[in-house]
């Protein structure tokens, strides 16, 4: 499928979403039934392996740093179990950790970190994370960051009530005063278990949501970086480093990939990257897009960041598209933890 082409299906399914309609599906419902043998195979396959506890990441990060007004910034993980870091052992190679401690290191300022992410999360589940995250409105985060998507696929939500979830939790979180960082629906094609042509199937309905995902965050205020491309031909070259034991989750160093890709966007999000790093460079191929093309290129390509640039323009509302340069996080622990009640 072209960019162009991308584009327009993620433009109707996003529309959809916002003007009620429901019945878009992911990847051709009429090819499903033919492959329901396939997907039981693939299933008893995936998934054999993974850790039943998920480490509780919550805690302060770099405690010993200096906090304005004796305040830590609040940084918020939201979305499936890739977001709460199933499938490794350590608190620190959770993806909510690696965040905040890089956080902190950019910062100069402890971090506090919570998470409400949820394993086996579809985006119908977003509004209670986000009720929960938002109980207390004296302690609105400053930054949350949702890597949500993949469940949605498995499960064959379709893709207007999946992103329509979404945007709906940006919105409310943007409404509160939180940044939102969301981590696009990685590329489940790289699934070694997954036979052919469910694969096919599987990333062609991946970047479908993806490209969809950003158009409705980036419309509510949030930012995208695509999990995608950068969870696709990295994984495929090394899936025995970057998957975990389940040939489904991450492993330590597909956590740490992901981290690199997402930090830059969050630490740019608060206003803590560098200013002329803010500018488009034409020699990366950043620039202004309309948001549906901006999102097509996104969802192919690894790591690329979208974000609201101008509310309307020739073709709808227009976006930045940024090619960020990772910056590696190594692991670390909380000074403090807070155990879950």
């Amino acid at each position: 499928m072209t960019s162009m082409s991308r584009a327009r299906v993620a433009r109707r399914i996003a529309a959809g979403a916002a003007y009620g309609g429901g019945g878009i599906g992911l990847a051709g419902a009429a090819t499903i039934g033919l492959l329901l043998a396939e997907v039981q195979l693939a299933r008893r396959r995936v998934g054999i392996g993974t850790p039943d506890r998920v480490p509780n990441a919550q805690g302060l990060y770099g405690g010993a740093l200096p906090a304005p007004g004796g305040l830590p910034l609040r940084m918020v993980m939201l979305g499936d179990s890739t977001a709460a870091g199933q499938g490794v052992h350590r608190v620190g190679q959770t993806p909510g950790a690696l965040l905040a401690s890089g956080l902190a290191a950019v910062a100069e300022r402890p971090v506090e970190l919570f998470s409400a992410a949820a394993p086996g999360a579809c985006s119908d589940d977003l509004d209670r994370q986000v009720s929960e995250v938002l109980a207390d409105p004296g302690r609105v985060p400053d930054i949350c960051v949702i890597m949500i998507g993949a469940n949605d696929v498995t499960h064959r939500m379709p893709a207007t009530r999946s992103v329509r979830h979404l945007s709906s939790a940006v919105r409310r979180l943007r409404t509160a005063g939180a940044e939102v960082v969301v981590g696009t629906c990685p590329d489940l094609g790289t699934i070694e278990p997954v036979p052919q042509p469910l694969r096919w199937l599987a990333r062609r309905a991946s970047r479908q949501l993806a490209a969809a995902q950003t158009i409705g965050a980036v419309e509510q205020g949030g930012r995208t970086v695509s999990l995608g491309d950068l969870l696709g031909p990295e994984f495929a070259q090394n899936p025995r480093e970057l998957f975990g034991p389940d040939n489904y989750h991450p492993s330590a160093e597909g956590y740490a990939t992901a981290a690199m890709a997402v930090l830059p966007s969050v630490c740019a999000a608060l206003g803590l990257w560098p200013a002329d790093e803010e500018r488009p460079d034409a020699a990366r191929r950043e620039g202004f897009l309309p948001v549906a093309r901006a999102a097509a290129e996104a969802a192919s390509e690894a790591g690329t960041e979208v974000a609201a640039a101008m509310p309307a323009g020739p073709r709808g509302p227009w976006a930045l598209l940024k090619r960020r340069r990772r910056r590696r996080v190594p692991e670390s622990e909380p000074t403090s933890s807070t155990q879950p009640t």
